[in-house]
């Protein structure tokens, strides 16, 4: 029970700091897609992440050791340092295209982003009820087997297709087009990302080249 209090207690840290954010920059609190947003990515994240912590206590570690000092090799450092970054850009400009109005998003358009959102995070959850050995960090693990079942039989990185929904839902269902731009950069660091992982996954874990064969899509099925 105290691992799963720290979780919540974590969630709503994380969602004040979040909401602090998007309504410090928009300039005000009459901002209806961030009041949604914030609810979608709440329940999201929380909901799973009680449920891992509860089910596999060291998935859920692996899960939350993320970010630039959490990667062992220089080149994931400064990927996902950039990744990072543009996340925030992709934020930032969201929230002033609010306070500036330089968007006009229909209601429709940010559901759709708040259902990509869902869907997303979703995804990247159920990666790593799949495989516990699905991490935030590139690594091989002691012990660690190639899962090429369930969503590892779409694609060879579905952790990563979930990010892609993901951060392609969150301008919209804030309802900016122009916080969409932050998104290019941010897909062109994930897929540096993802050649140069499957690089060390061939080299260091035991039958993934077999797999690659077999799994021909990275990121999207029927694209790359």
């Amino acid at each position: 029970m105290k691992a799963v209090a720290r979780v919540v207690a974590f969630g709503i840290v994380e969602l004040f700091a979040f909401g602090l954010v998007l309504f410090s920059l928009a300039g005000t609190l009459d901002f209806w897609q961030a009041w949604v947003f914030l609810v979608v990515f709440a329940l999201s994240t929380w909901i799973p992440s009680i449920f891992l912590q509860h089910a596999d206590p060291e998935a859920h570690r692996r899960r939350k050791h993320a970010g630039p000092a959490a990667e062992t090799r220089m080149v994931q450092k400064v990927l996902i340092g950039a990744w990072y970054l543009s996340l925030a850009a992709m934020v930032v400009i969201s929230a002033l295209d609010h306070r500036f109005g330089w968007s006009s998003v229909p209601a429709a358009v940010c559901v759709a982003g708040d259902v990509l959102v869902v869907v997303g995070l979703g995804i990247t959850s159920l990666v790593v009820i799949q495989n516990s050995f699905a991490a935030s960090t590139v690594q091989i693990e002691q012990g660690q087997k190639v899962v090429s079942t369930g969503l590892y039989g779409v694609v060879r990185h579905p952790m990563y297709t979930g990010n892609v929904l993901t951060i392609v839902g969150v301008p919209l269902a804030l309802g900016s087009y122009w916080g969409l731009l932050p998104v290019i950069s941010g897909l062109i660091m994930l897929v540096v990302r993802i050649r140069d992982e499957e690089k060390l996954l061939v080299e260091e874990l035991d039958g993934y080249r077999e797999y690659a064969q077999q799994a021909r899509y990275r990121l999207v099925p029927y694209m790359w």
